[in-house]
């Protein structure tokens, strides 16, 4: 395991320090040298993101290589949309690994912690006993990619709205509608009787 740590809350900024952060961008446009400060600040959150799953460090590094590559081509084309840079960067690194997955035929890695469940358990406002920790794990993992990828942003990875909204390239709203499509999902299977919420 990769001795590797994210700083969790790294993308969750003021509207100050997302507005600083666009000068930043706009300097990099302007001169590519400025671009390394910017590498520097998000190159764990985006290592993280895709170890999280492939759990190879050396795959990681390949394909983290690849989404700063890719950026620093299309920075010119960067427009600022009121969220964080990094969320940029996350939308590149989820292409970067789905056409990864698609090239190799592999399916990506599901990693969630018993912590984790915390999060989302808060969310049905309901208690959920410590022995039924494994079937809410086994339930999770039944869900599609894309919505265990809503799970995991938004609970475990506490992301709001906005931001996987600009993530998956959909509105807030819709980010809305499908994570609480899921929550209701796990909801009905795990809680029965229970009213879920966002």
């Amino acid at each position: 395991m990769t001795n590797r740590k994210l700083n969790l809350f790294n993308y969750h900024r003021t509207r100050k320090q997302i507005s600083e952060e666009d000068e930043q961008v706009r300097r990099a446009q302007r001169d590519r040298r400025h671009f390394s400060v910017l590498y520097d600040r998000h190159y764990e959150a985006i290592y993280w993101y895709v170890f999280n799953r492939v759990e190879d460090e050396t795959l990681a590094d390949d394909l983290v290589s690849q989404v700063f590559t890719k950026a620093l081509h299309h920075l010119p084309r960067y427009q600022f949309r009121g969220v964080p840079f990094v969320s940029w960067l996350y939308r590149i690194a989820k292409n970067e690994l789905n056409q990864w997955f698609r090239t190799q035929k592999s399916q990506r890695v599901v990693s969630l912690e018993k912590v984790q469940l915390q999060h989302l358990t808060e969310e049905w406002e309901a208690e959920y006993p410590e022995q039924a920790v494994e079937a809410m794990l086994a339930a999770i993992r039944q869900l599609k990619l894309a919505e265990i990828e809503l799970i995991e942003m938004r609970f475990f990875e506490q992301r709001p709205f906005k931001e996987i909204a600009e993530i998956l390239e959909i509105t807030e709203n819709n980010a809305k509608v499908r994570t609480y499509r899921v929550v209701e999902k796990l909801r009905k299977k795990l809680v029965p009787g229970k009213e879920g919420a966002l």
